[in-house]
């Protein structure tokens, strides 16, 4: 192992199931020997990691249908991370210094197997934006909700890591008028101004039915819904004759102090789905395995030329990683959250 290199690194550990919302008490920043690379294996010296939603549900333990495990208190949390590789054994696929993409975030060194690192090798104007969720989104737009010139789109939890994204996108993809929701003043104001949003419906500012009926007169043609909730019932009294709405996430139940993370009911009218027509699926990446790599290279051009941004938060430094991710949890940020280390 290279001298240069220290002898322990820090990660992030759950130190407690919480009943409830995961706080700042229920994680420590614990420091571990440095692992060594063996065969098949590389040293990677983390530069960012993404803070996600979906870490609740793995922490609550409902994880029936998500592709990933849960967290049992002790583990180290897993994630979307960047870095360098530090260390390979001869023979590898990789050598050090060159720049990878992986899942075992939340740790400043982590020893990965060489077959599951993707390498960037200089793709990607910043190689932060491999992190940005939009893959989602542009699946949800494409593939179910089928976004069509002079479209009328609603996204909800426009503000997040995939509404902030979504919105850009169906633009792009030929929408007519682009309407979002989120909870902030502050956020409407930048999703107009900076990510081209034509409304922004506030939650908590009176009835979101009528929010959106000022927002979209003639009604909407899409739902990329990332909420659920009463935006989802909401978004069916707006709904137009076949109208296709995408569902991509479900934050009001994932994100309840009342829930683990792994449902989130909501009472929606029947009879108004079948009257007007309406087609309303869930959206899961394992369903269309060639949207990932589409969407890497349209997200790509787009950035390159201007034509797309990508929102986001940067936190520096691992101690500040679970308050990060409490923070997510209360909106306080827009975008995504990732941390810089």
């Amino acid at each position: 192992m290279s001298a240069a290199l220290p002898r322990t690194t820090r990660e992030v550990r759950l130190a407690a199931v919480p009943e409830g919302l995961p706080t700042q008490e229920h994680f420590v920043v614990a420091e571990t020997p440095l692992p060594e690379a063996g065969a098949g294996q590389v040293l990677v010296r983390n530069r960012y990691f993404l803070v996600f939603p979906g870490l609740r549900t793995l922490i609550g333990g409902e994880v029936e249908g998500v592709p990933l495990p849960p967290l049992r208190s002790g583990d180290t949390l897993f994630g979307p991370a960047v870095g360098e590789v530090v260390a390979a054994p001869a023979g590898s696929a990789l050598r050090t210094g060159e720049i990878v993409a992986h899942m075992r975030g939340w740790r400043e060194y982590a020893l990965v197997e060489a077959a599951e690192c993707t390498p960037l090798a200089g793709a990607w104007p910043d190689p932060v934006s491999y992190l940005a969720q939009g893959a989602a989104a542009y699946g949800t737009l494409t593939r179910l909700a089928d976004v069509r010139m002079g479209d009328v789109v609603f996204v909800t939890g426009a503000a997040g890591a995939v509404g902030s994204l979504a919105g850009q996108i169906a633009r792009l993809l030929g929408a007519r008028r682009v309407i979002g929701s989120t909870g902030s003043p502050w956020k409407a104001e930048r999703l107009m101004s900076e990510l081209g949003y034509d409304a922004v419906v506030l939650r908590g500012e009176g009835s979101l039915a009528d929010q959106l009926a000022e927002a979209a007169p003639e009604g909407i043609d899409v739902l990329v819904d990332t909420v659920a909730g009463e935006q989802l019932r909401a978004a069916l009294g707006a709904a137009r004759q076949g109208a296709r709405f995408a569902l991509v996430g479900a934050l009001s139940g994932q994100l309840s102090a009342e829930r683990a993370g792994g449902s989130a009911p909501v009472e929606i009218d029947a009879f108004r789905i079948v009257v007007k027509g309406i087609s309303l699926r869930g959206y899961s990446g394992a369903d269309h395995p060639d949207v990932e790599r589409e969407w890497a290279g349209r997200f790509n051009e787009w950035l390159r030329s201007g034509e797309i941004s990508f929102p986001h938060t940067r936190i520096a430094g691992i101690t500040r990683a679970p308050r990060a991710l409490r923070e997510l949890i209360e909106g306080r940020h827009f975008g995504a959250v990732v941390v810089e280390l």
